[in-house]
């Protein structure tokens, strides 16, 4: 009996390649960046230039033809060398794969070429400061613009969308040209909100927003949005109104399987840096990765990692291959997994390399605020934990 093939040559290929993009950046590249200030432009660009940003996107709009899988792979080997770039999460995941499935031909032919090729990018707007991971709490509203005046260009925008409410901890808003935004919209029938997707530009009138002061070290800034009656051309909704649900999970998946990609990035370059500390660090008569208390972890926190990808595979494979149910359970799990993969491993990693670990010369300490967001964002540990044991288990709820 064959043993199934768990990754393709074409994936080992890509695999290779991006890799030996991150190496030519690498982690001096992504901190220097975040001490002046700046965005990881020039690894972008180049990961452009070759494809990769969108790998995942239809070819006939410019993308790759492939899927999450491919993607994932991407963000996993650019983290792996010690600069990921978070944006790929957001603009070519979730953004472009919710336009690509469910957007009108219009904002397919408008956005997917750029989302492919990197000239264009777009941010994602869910969560609100009093809803948390709840998104039947979500207050940001949008109601029909029966006949008003367009505050962008004086034309009459009958048809069209007033949007109303607050958004926080959305990334990277001041480099995407528009937010893809959670909303709700009154079910004309019920009377009842139900979520829709709008695609908001940046300039849009009444779109504000603000940076959040962050002690995360990263080139993506956090922001607070706030929308003010800002008004949209009836073009600006994505897909059908009335699957805004399917629409919403169907970027979701995407964004805890690269959540999961980003964490395992992180954790191989950790453990990566440990390793070759253990290997070369006397200081008695064999180096310090002898000693079992230093090889036995060490080797916990690689098994950790190898068992978390193969879920993210898993959750990649079947939601490239349609299966959308059996996708948001593995891809909750696969969150999960590399997110407490992730912590452990550079929680390892520092204390292997004692004092040393918590230099600016080892770039390890950074990793330790960096490694918590795989377990917050973009759902808690807590709340996949939920969803296991309702979805999975079957276990009647507490809330």
């Amino acid at each position: 009996m064959s043993n199934p093939v768990i990754e393709t040559e074409e994936h080992r290929a890509l695999r290779s390649a991006v890799a030996a993009l991150g190496k030519r950046y690498g982690r001096e590249y992504f901190t220097r960046v975040v001490a002046d200030g700046k965005h990881t432009d020039d690894l972008w660009n180049e990961a452009a230039g070759l494809g990769y940003l969108g790998v995942n996107l239809p070819d006939e709009y410019g993308g790759g033809g492939g899927g999450i899988a491919e993607l994932s792979l991407v963000l996993e080997e650019l983290g792996a060398a010690g600069c990921p770039l978070l944006m790929l999460v957001v603009s070519p995941a979730i953004c472009g794969t919710v336009i690509a499935r469910f957007g009108t031909d219009e904002q397919k032919r408008t956005w997917l070429p750029g989302l492919a090729d990197g000239s264009r990018k777009m941010a994602f707007g869910i969560t609100e400061p009093d809803a948390g991971s709840n998104s039947h709490r979500i207050t940001t509203t949008a109601r029909r613009d029966e006949g008003g005046t367009s505050r962008s260009s004086g034309a009459e925008n009958g048809g069209g969308w007033i949007l109303n409410g607050r958004k926080v901890f959305v990334s990277g808003v001041d480099i995407a040209d528009a937010t893809l935004i959670v909303s709700r919209t009154e079910d004309a029938k019920t009377g009842r909100l139900k979520p829709c997707l709008f695609i908001v530009p940046r300039d849009a009138p009444g779109f504000g927003r603000s940076p959040i002061a962050m002690e995360l070290a990263a080139p993506e800034k956090q922001f607070e949005l706030t929308l003010d009656d800002v008004r949209l051309p009836a073009e600006a909704l994505v897909g059908d109104e009335d699957a805004g649900l399917l629409q919403l999970f169907a970027g979701l998946n995407p964004e805890r399987i690269m959540t999961a990609a980003f964490a395992l990035g992180m954790g191989r370059y950790a453990l990566e840096r440990a390793v070759d500390y253990a290997r070369t660090r006397q200081v008695w008569k064999e180096p310090i990765g002898a000693h079992q208390a230093i090889a036995h972890p060490l080797a916990q926190a690689h098994i950790d990692l190898e068992l978390a990808r193969l879920m993210m595979q898993k959750a990649a494979h079947l939601y490239d291959a349609g299966d959308d149910a059996g996708a948001g359970e593995a891809a909750n799990m696969a969150k999960y997994a590399a997110g407490e993969a992730a912590v452990r491993a550079v929680d390892q990693a520092v204390h292997t390399l004692g004092g040393n670990g918590l230099t600016q010369e080892y770039g390890l300490a950074s990793l330790i605020t960096a490694a918590r967001v795989a377990r917050i964002a973009p759902v808690s540990r807590e709340m996949i934990l939920n969803y296991v044991s309702h979805q999975s288990l079957g276990l009647p709820k507490s809330y």
